[in-house]
């Protein structure tokens, strides 16, 4: 039986992502699908308009065996770390495989691309084309001498090859051809992006053809002005806001002067936008800022045990047949550091949404799929 693995947000859960789960299910029809999800807050900084109970549903009602939790503090970092924390999660459950959407489609290329970037000093190449005013995904190319145009799913699957060529993981990856533009905001085909739905449910726009009929019910409204409020008065009260992770190099001063003069979060963070601080790592230090996730308190985290979200009879088999083989345990600890930011996302999710996920949190029962 072939054990793959697939790293998931599903905000929303959508026909894109069946169609995934199915191209996976065609090539390995006797596989086991244990899929990383990550929960409240996302790694660009957003909130999900799906809770993480929602979505462990949806996705154990439409082929997933097994499902586990990223930790919101990895989860909201930076494509590195938040892709290094999955497959160590995957590699944990001797994950064989890891299937992911790719707009280039060509392993050998991210592969190749992931090794020049573990090279001493290709980061300094990077900095030193950021310097001349370009953004990321541009420096990153000229850095490799590539024609590749990168995309938000390429370079999530370039940080997945560096996490298993760093650290030696016996995982292969493969891609699926993603069959939609991320970055287009207006197809109405029956397959658009995640970002795609979420920009015409801003807009009020019927997406209904575009998720699976369960899931549109789901759908939460994320009230942004409770959001920037809780910013606001974090950032307002706080003395000293560089002891957060990814607030770096004088931001500090810029986010406290600017949360003065903006009266919601879009605008604030256009203000606060450099060419070095990209709109998506602005809003994952504010996150971050929200959270109370500190530089110190980041280095000292360390996986101390695994959160089951929900399994069906052949992820239950395969927990029992490998969790005495397993080094952390999958009974959550829950005087961790870990948890403690689960919870705290989790009731601060509550106030932006209205939900009451808290207390699936606080429960702890993984779901089982007999009772979806």
């Amino acid at each position: 039986m072939d054990i793959i693995g697939i790293i998931g947000e599903y905000n929303p859960f959508h026909n894109g992502h069946l169609y995934h789960i199915k191209e996976i299910k065609k090539r390995y029809p006797n596989s086991l699908l244990l899929l990383v999800l990550n929960g409240y807050f996302l790694q660009r900084g957003e909130v999900s308009v799906l809770t993480k109970e929602d979505k462990t549903r949806l996705s154990l009602l439409h082929g997933v065996d097994l499902v586990v939790s990223l930790p919101v503090v990895y989860g909201t970092q930076a494509a590195d770390v938040f892709s290094e924390k999955a497959l160590f999660l995957l590699n944990q459950f001797q994950v064989q495989k890891v299937i992911f959407g790719s707009e280039c489609h060509d392993i050998k290329k991210i592969t190749r691309i992931a090794s020049v970037q573990l090279e001493e000093n290709f980061n300094g190449k990077v900095q030193n084309h950021l310097k001349t005013g370009i953004n990321y995904p541009t420096a990153l190319a000229k850095s490799i001498d590539e024609d590749m145009q990168y995309t938000p799913n390429d370079l999530l699957g370039i940080s997945y090859a560096k996490a298993v060529i760093k650290n030696s993981f016996p995982i292969s990856l493969e891609t699926i051809k993603r069959t939609n533009d991320y970055h287009d905001l207006k197809s109405n085909e029956k397959i658009i992006s995640a970002s795609n739905i979420r920009n015409k449910l801003k807009s009020n726009q019927d997406i209904t053809t575009f998720v699976p009929k369960c899931c549109f019910p789901l759908i939460k409204k994320v009230n942004q002005n409770t959001l920037f409020l809780l910013i606001k008065s974090k950032i307002i009260t706080s003395h000293h806001l560089d002891i957060y992770l990814d607030v770096d190099e004088g931001i500090e001063t810029r986010l406290k002067k600017m949360i003065k003069q903006c009266n919601n979060l879009e605008d604030f963070i256009s203000r606060v936008k450099t060419k070095r601080y990209t709109y998506n790592k602005i809003r994952r230090m504010l996150i971050h800022i929200l959270l109370g996730l500190t530089k110190d308190i980041n280095h000292e985290l360390i996986f101390d045990s695994i959160q089951i979200l929900g399994f069906n009879e052949r992820g239950l088999s395969y927990l029992n047949q490998i969790k005495k083989k397993m080094v952390l345990p999958l009974i959550v600890n829950k005087h961790s550091k870990l948890y403690e930011f689960e919870e705290k996302a989790a009731l601060l999710y509550d106030l932006i949404t209205n939900e009451k996920t808290y207390e699936f949190e606080g429960k702890n029962q993984p779901i089982i799929f007999d009772k979806v």
